[in-house]
């Protein structure tokens, strides 16, 4: 277990947000529409996608909220408006580093950042990506209670 991981476990799980790249939507097939916030997935979306299933998870464990973001600017102003004590994010290695250190400049000290548990994507491009989903639940969820881990 890294230390992130370690840090992000002791956090509560309302106290954190899950932070998820728009190129990992099926992009022929989601019905999702973009907005000043993200991806907005509609409630009676009927698309079985790694998208979905990671939001789902991270709402099922009590998470403070979900941003489907579509770039790096998006992620870091939902950063900013809900001031989560732990992050979890997948996205692409490139996103991943310039957002880990632009949280980690938000913050009055390197001590008081957030721990962030970055997921990369599997498969990079832009469009149509993919990521090991079976990392990604397992970071959502680090020292959540076994029942909402598996919901």
């Amino acid at each position: 277990m890294s230390q992130a991981d370690d840090q992000l476990s002791k956090v509560s799980p309302a106290e954190r947000v899950l932070l998820l790249s728009h190129c990992l939507r099926p992009s022929q097939t989601c019905p999702g529409k973009l907005s000043k916030r993200g991806l907005v997935c509609p409630e009676d979306c009927r698309e079985d996608c790694v998208l979905g299933r990671l939001r789902q998870a991270a709402l099922a464990a009590g998470y403070k909220g979900v941003c489907v973001a579509s770039g790096g600017a998006m992620a870091l102003k939902y950063v900013r408006e809900l001031q989560p004590r732990g992050i979890v994010a997948v996205a692409c290695s490139k996103e991943l580093a310039e957002g880990v250190e632009a949280v980690l400049g938000m913050a009055p000290s390197p001590s008081e950042a957030p721990p962030i548990v970055v997921v990369p994507l599997t498969r990079d491009g832009c469009v149509d990506t993919e990521v090991d989903e079976a990392q990604a639940m397992a970071a959502i969820a680090l020292g959540c209670p076994r029942q909402a881990a598996d919901a």
